[in-house]
């Protein structure tokens, strides 16, 4: 039986929706309206329409964007200075700096300095450590592995005692992926270029989770039966009729021969990601508030 499609747009938009009521329960009752920045530098095309949809979904689920777009040349003692005056300014809860950066500008130096209470990408050191030592309600965690486990917890319910392997390793994706999955309980393998037999880890695993980077560099023969897998890449080729679209890390036609459920690519974490920046934004303006925040689910 082919495997049960996970169609993260509907999941995204339950978020978002869920989101917008907690958004307006906030201001009601302490006059609140969450602030999300978003700091451009430079023109990238794929950046500019990332920053608008993340912008137009960000105003529609009631939270305030506030963006700043500067050119490419914008030096990195100028983009310090102006994340000093989004941490200090009360109307703004949330803080990313859209990556990559110019080559001139450090992209390590710049995520340090955002306040890890306004840090909503999750990548400040400080939030880094807090999901490390299982404080994950006192952080924030990056929005593109949180989504992924709220897919896995919509389909899977308890994870605890599942065997998970992530593949990749990651800053952004793969080492905060298996540290969620560690702190749900999971046995949890993170498998990379240097990993020796890594389709046999593979077909051991409940759960995987592809964030290699590399076009269908997971094979069907690589899942085990009735896994759930969770397709992170997006790679970007060119289809039959001469246009590019957007295919996946995991062989995605063989491994939904054999898995349970699998994501698609596109449609599946990629809507997640925006919508729990978004869930994020408005965590902190709840704690902000002094608020106790809401704990986000799809189910």
């Amino acid at each position: 039986m082919p495997a049960h499609i996970i169609d993260g747009t509907a999941n995204a938009a339950a978020l978002r929706q869920g989101v917008g009521k907690e958004v307006q329960r906030l201001h009601a009752f302490a006059g609140v309206r969450p602030g999300l920045a978003v700091v451009l530098v430079g023109s990238d095309p794929a950046s500019q329409v990332y920053v608008k949809s993340k912008s137009r979904q960000a105003r529609e689920a009631g939270i305030t964007p506030i963006d700043h777009s500067l050119p490419a040349q914008t030096s990195e003692a100028d983009l310090l200075a102006l994340i000093g005056k989004l941490n200090a300014d009360a109307a703004v809860h949330g803080i990313l700096v859209q990556l990559p950066l110019p080559p001139h500008i450090q992209a390590g130096k710049v995520i340090q300095s955002i306040s890890p209470l306004k840090d909503v990408d999750g990548f400040h050191p400080i939030n880094v450590g807090l999901l490390a030592t299982g404080q994950q309600d006192q952080a924030f965690v990056p929005c593109t592995p949180l989504g992924c486990l709220m897919l896995l917890k919509s389909q899977l319910g308890n994870l605890a005692g599942l065997n998970a392997i992530v593949v990749g390793r990651s800053n952004i994706v793969g080492k905060p992926m298996a540290q969620l999955l560690v702190n749900e309980s999971c046995t949890v393998t993170i498998a990379h270029s240097r990993t020796r037999d890594i389709a046999e880890h593979c077909r051991k695993a409940d759960i995987l989770v592809a964030a290699v980077g590399k076009l269908h560099a997971v094979r069907g023969s690589w899942i085990k039966p009735g896994a759930c897998v969770i397709d992170v890449g997006i790679n970007r080729i060119a289809g039959a009729d001469g246009k590019s679209r957007l295919a996946g890390d995991v062989a995605f036609d063989e491994a939904a021969q054999i898995a349970g459920s699998i994501t698609p690519v596109p449609g599946g974490v990629g809507p997640m990601t925006i919508a729990c920046l978004l869930a994020n934004t408005a965590t902190s303006a709840f704690r902000h508030a002094n608020v106790a925040a809401p704990r986000w689910t799809l189910g």
